[in-house]
């Protein structure tokens, strides 16, 4: 029988990079003593522009059951970035290429069963021109940051190296609430020098543990041979799987049957289930409409990175489940099989994804290594009923629309419908995609990343893009997989606005934004960016480096922020009340406005002991003006009746005769962009009409297209300053000026605009192009 051994423990681990190969008998003595889960980014990974990033080297001894011998013996990594080569007794087994799906390699024929065994694993998390992602707006942590496990497994077993799957697919043929008609795909191997004759035995239990139904078949195996064995089975008036109403999971129990010995048994839970995406009403699952109220969600977690233990995967589900979510969309790679096993166990509806994003590699334009993953996101997490879409992209759009990327895109949506015909393709285009392009069609449904109200424009302009999509494309199948704002808990104000990093500000986009997105319930899910403050190296901004702001809970769990709430009261059935802006304390004012968040029917204000108004509201947001402060401190309480019970929240706000200047976030208010550049001072500039062609340079170019010419070059760098030096250049260099002039109006204004243009347009497009 197979046997699984968790190697987590008492490692050891260096920084050193010096050496190419490493022999069994290497000295580690000196070097740090680790268990993983491990990353070496845990603090640097998220505060600053600067991480390690390098190869490191984990060994550690092991031992084999001298009773395992005769069979076959696998390292198993669940999950390595990014690039890990594993050594076994000063013998190389091999390298994966990618930082988030489970690998393994067979280690049969160079351990020894009469001692201890040496495993060396170099892990070099480096961006390299051929594996993804290339670039991201998230730190990429270095390390064996999931576990690592030792199986031991007969040599006639249920393929252990079909890209560190199961070997075992649960394929739902057709689904009803009458009947369940699945195939039961097994891959099993022999690697033993005869033929072996075993029998392949398939029963379905439910979640009771009772027999639903059974199959056998008999199956020949040639030395040496891997064979598909596809076994048809039916449940008669399953139990549907029904998202967070009633998320029901049967067993599939397989085992290969020898004579009178079990020689491998696999557990395999998993959901039956159907959905549909209607371009009109949205999305349905088994045949009820189901609104898509969906959070994104990254792995890491302040001081820690993605080194999480399966504590800290409990405690986001936790939260997710609390602020009423019924999908998930885990961005940007494949995520822990702990969290999917989460999403099945809680109703989750999820969108799976790979690290393709943002860049594609400009000398790799197969993509081999992004149809790798693809391959192992889809065969690792077949089983999971939670996953119903499969993400092919995300904004991968900013390295440069070319013919090869749009090739690429195409051959990585058909692989996926070939791996995985049962579910549907998505991707998210960035924002600048437009409405016609045919971006819109590569995919069965198709999301975008839209964030006007922080980026470029004002909330409200939500309305208006969405419904011109939906004019333009009147049979796409339109999500929003991203929409946020950055609402960082020290900043606040009472005249909220667009990019002032205030908590107040964060709550009423959030506000806004639901409110259009709910009165379109022909959108097929809507995703928060994000549930979670995360890790991402590459920004500063609001004051704070290495770290994107714009989650509902913060980077460590401990606080929920006023949006939060929002979305809870609108989403979820567990009644509350909340009163917003309870972090800022200090008030110069002598009146202020309360708002509170409730599900319930209505909110009773108390101030200083006083019953203050009783409201009722339809919008789950109550707001009482004109809330007198008295001299000091002042104790403000909102109480709700819901089914005689009382739900009540109380904040305490200190009447000051100065406003507390710590609440005002730093200048640099414009966000991410107004870091890249460093604009001189103008002055008064007359402008005049200029006359633009297409054969000179001009604003309507790239960012990268005028960087290849040194005249051009030249003048970008007059007026913007080494901006090319900025770690996020990368991601803006497909940009045209014209559209970060959208992103960052008060950089890039008119006076600037005009001051680029009357010298690039001297420049033709014909002239020298540089070798750089």
């Amino acid at each position: 029988m197979r046997k699984h051994i968790n190697l987590n423990a008492n490692w050891k681990f260096s920084k050193q990079a010096d050496f190419t190969s490493i022999e069994a008998t290497h000295d580690d003595s000196q070097w740090e003593s680790v268990n993983v889960p491990h990353t070496w980014n845990a603090i640097d990974g998220a505060n600053g522009f600067d991480f390690y990033k390098g190869a490191c080297w984990y060994r550690k001894s092991f031992a084999v059951d001298p009773s395992a011998q005769g069979n076959n013996v696998f390292i198993e990594f669940e999950g390595s970035n990014s690039i890990t080569d594993v050594y076994v007794n000063g013998q190389h087994l091999g390298q994966h290429r990618g930082g988030y799906s489970t690998f393994r390699f067979d280690m049969t024929h160079v351990i020894t069963f009469d001692g201890l065994n040496t495993l060396s694993v170099k892990v070099d998390n480096t961006v390299v021109d051929d594996v993804y992602p290339q670039m991201a707006d998230f730190t990429f942590f270095g390390g064996i940051y999931r576990n690592v496990n030792l199986i031991i497994a007969s040599p006639v077993h249920f393929d252990l190296m079909d890209y560190g799957s199961t070997g075992v697919y649960v394929i739902q043929e057709d689904i009803s609430h009458e009947r369940a008609a699945l195939t039961i795909k097994s891959k099993l191997t022999n690697s033993e020098a005869a033929d072996k004759k075993v029998r392949l035995w398939v029963d379905i239990q439910d979640a009771a543990g009772g027999h639903v139904a059974y199959a056998a078949k008999e199956v020949v195996l040639a030395a040496g041979e891997t064979q598909d064995v596809e076994t048809p089975i039916v449940i008669k008036n399953p139990t549907l799987w029904n998202g967070r109403k009633h998320a029901y999971l049967y067993t599939a129990n397989v085992s290969l049957i020898s004579y009178n010995d079990t020689i491998d048994a696999l557990s395999i839970p998993f959901g039956v289930r159907y959905f549909e995406v209607d371009a009109d009403k949205g999305f349905f699952l088994n045949g009820e409409h189901l609104a898509l109220n969906g959070v994104s969600r990254h792995q890491d977690r302040k001081d820690m990175g993605w080194a999480i233990t399966p504590r800290e995967h409990e405690e986001d589900m936790t939260l997710i489940k609390e602020v009423g979510a019924t999908s998930i969309r885990l961005a940007h790679y494949q995520h822990d099989q702990y969290f999917y096993n989460l999403c099945d166990q809680e109703g989750m509806v999820i969108w799976a994804e790979i690290p393709f994003i943002s860049v594609m590699s400009k000398t790799e334009l197969e993509g081999i290594n992004a149809k790798q993953q693809m391959i192992e996101l889809i065969r690792q997490n077949f089983n999971h009923p939670s996953i119903m879409f499969w993400g092919i992209q995300n904004e991968i759009q900013i390295g440069g629309d070319t013919p090869a990327l749009r090739k690429l895109v195409r051959e990585l949506n058909e692989l996926t419908k070939k791996e995985d015909p049962t579910r549907l393709t998505t991707m998210a285009n960035v924002m600048f995609v437009e409405d016609n392009d045919d971006y819109n069609r590569a995919t069965d449904i198709i999301g975008y990343n839209k964030y006007y109200g922080w980026y470029n424009g004002k909330a409200e302009d939500f309305a208006e893009w969405i419904d011109g999509f939906r004019r333009t494309n009147p049979t796409a199948k339109l999500g929003i997989s991203e929409y946020g704002a950055e609402g960082i808990l020290q900043y606040h104000s009472n005249d909220p606005k667009v990019k002032d990093y205030t908590e107040e500000y964060h709550a009423l986009y959030h506000e806004i934004v639901w409110d259009i997105f709910a009165k379109r319930p022909f959108l097929w899910a809507t995703y928060v960016w994000n549930m979670f403050d995360f890790g991402a190296n590459i920004r500063d901004e609001g004051g704070v480096k290495g770290r994107n702001n714009k989650g509902l809970v913060t980077y460590d769990r401990k606080i929920k922020k006023d949006a939060f709430y929002m979305y809870k009261a609108n989403w979820s059935d567990e009644k509350f009340v909340h009163i917003t802006s309870k972090r800022y304390i200090d008030r110069a004012d002598d009146v202020i406005t309360v708002k509170v968040y409730t599900n319930c029917d209505s909110v009773t204000l108390t101030v200083n002991g006083a019953t203050l108004a009783a409201q009722t509201s339809a919008n789950r947001i109550f707001t009482f003006e004109n809330v007198a402060l008295q001299a000091g401190n002042n104790e403000i309480s909102a109480v709700a009746h819901h089914d005689g019970r009382t739900f009540e929240d109380t904040a305490f706000f200190n009447k000051v005769a100065v406003a507390n200047p710590s609440y005002e976030a730093p200048e640099e208010k414009g966000g991410v962009v107004k870091n890249w550049f460093q604009v001189p001072d103008l002055g008064d500039v007359h402008i005049e009409e200029l006359v633009i062609t297409d054969d000179v340079y001009s604003t309507r170019c790239t960012m990268g297209e005028m960087m290849d010419n040194d005249a051009a070059r030249a003048v970008l760098e007059k007026y913007l300053g080494k901006f090319s030096e900025h770690p996020m250049f990368g991601m803006a260099s497909a940009m045209k000026i014209d559209m970060l002039a959208s992103l960052a109006s008060d950089i890039f204004n008119e006076t600037l605009l005009y001051a680029l243009n009357k010298e690039l347009t001297k420049i033709s497009k014909s002239s020298e192009v540089s070798s750089r």
